[in-house]
């Protein structure tokens, strides 16, 4: 790797000359700019971000906090962190991934360090330890998430309670009054991972005004864990004929044993699963499904770093709209 000494070597001057051209912070005659310059593009110097950033230049970097954890659904969160890279290159910038096990000290870090001229948070849990630093170092930076306190930062998300009421409401007017809602593991409730606890308070809400019975049961999302799931289900509520599915891994298992116990669906018992369409139109039946657009999430989060970089006003909180698409697994609830 060239250094900026040997850039100063090549160009014939001191490594401070190299450094006030690149940072701008004295004036240059025109001849040496041009020589230290040149040796730049001959050398292919490239100065180290952290440098870069000492010397108040930008970095061209942001720096995204991806989870790192057996309980999420990995697909989704690259689809968003794919959609951050492409947003960020058309902005000219790199970014840097970092996994959610670094917690606030990871954060911290970052915006000490200058490597990173914003950081973008996903797998935002409602009282989020990493929130605090953000807000202590003054960090320009996005959450593709929901906290429980959203003051002062900026954030995008999909509008999870709204997604569960869709569901619930979706099932009702289909005539369905016991309802079962298949969640994720009980670890992702443990830590308030604001995706589930929204989608779960949007769903008792809209269960309530409409008068309906319903049950929550979390789930691992393996077969074995899914059909103790079922298991204990239809043992408290025999006559549940409508099933809402958040956990990606239950959707397979749970079509399986409802078909192994003699269930059609949707003759029998109808099932509406939140994920993305291409996942809902996999199975056979083809999922009635609420989804949201994943890529919007990582296009927008990019957006309001930049725009807090450049001074811009931010919303604080942006959630888009789910739609409740309607396939072969919803029907009328059966006649008993």
């Amino acid at each position: 790797m060239v250094t900026l000494a040997e850039v100063a070597r090549h160009a014939g001057v001191s490594p401070s000359t190299v450094s006030y051209v690149l940072s701008g912070k004295r004036s240059i005659s025109t001849a040496t700019r041009k020589r230290v310059e040149l040796a730049i593009s001959e050398l292919g110097y490239h100065p180290h971000a952290g440098a870069r950033a000492l010397a108040g230049k930008r970095s061209h970097i942001i720096a995204l906090v991806v989870p790192l954890r057996i309980d999420v659904y990995v697909p989704v969160m690259m689809e968003i962190a794919l959609s951050v890279t492409v947003a960020a290159r058309e902005y000219g910038y790199d970014v840097l991934l970092l996994t959610n096990d670094e917690g606030p000290d990871g954060v911290r870090r970052v915006a000490a360090s200058g490597l990173a001229d914003g950081v973008i948070l996903m797998d935002v849990e409602m009282d989020d330890a990493r929130i605090p630093v953000l807000r202590e170092t003054g960090t320009h930076a996005a959450l593709i998430g929901l906290p429980a306190d959203s003051s002062r930062l900026a954030c995008v998300d999909h509008d999870f309670e709204r997604a569960g009421a869709l569901c619930a409401e979706h099932l009702a007017d289909l005539g369905h009054r016991d309802i079962a809602f298949i969640g994720y593991a009980p670890a992702v409730y443990q830590r308030h991972a604001g995706y589930a606890e929204r989608t779960l308070t949007g769903f008792r809400r809209a269960a309530d005004a409409r008068g309906l019975r319903i049950l929550h049961r979390p789930c691992e999302g393996s077969y074995e864990s899914t059909a103790g799931a079922l298991a204990r289900i239809l043992a408290d509520r025999p006559a549940t004929t409508g099933f809402v599915v958040q956990n990606e891994g239950a959707i397979g298992p749970l079509l399986s044993l409802l078909r192994t116990s003699g269930r059609i669906v949707p003759e029998d018992a109808s099932v509406v699963a939140l994920c993305s369409d291409p996942l809902a139109e996999q199975y056979s039946p083809a999922l009635t499904a609420v989804a949201g657009p994943a890529r919007e999430l990582g296009r927008q989060a990019v957006d309001l770093v930049m725009n807090r970089l450049n001074g811009r006003p931010v919303q604080e909180v942006t959630l888009l709209t789910p739609e409740l698409t309607r396939r072969e697994s919803s029907g009328p609830a059966p006649v008993r």
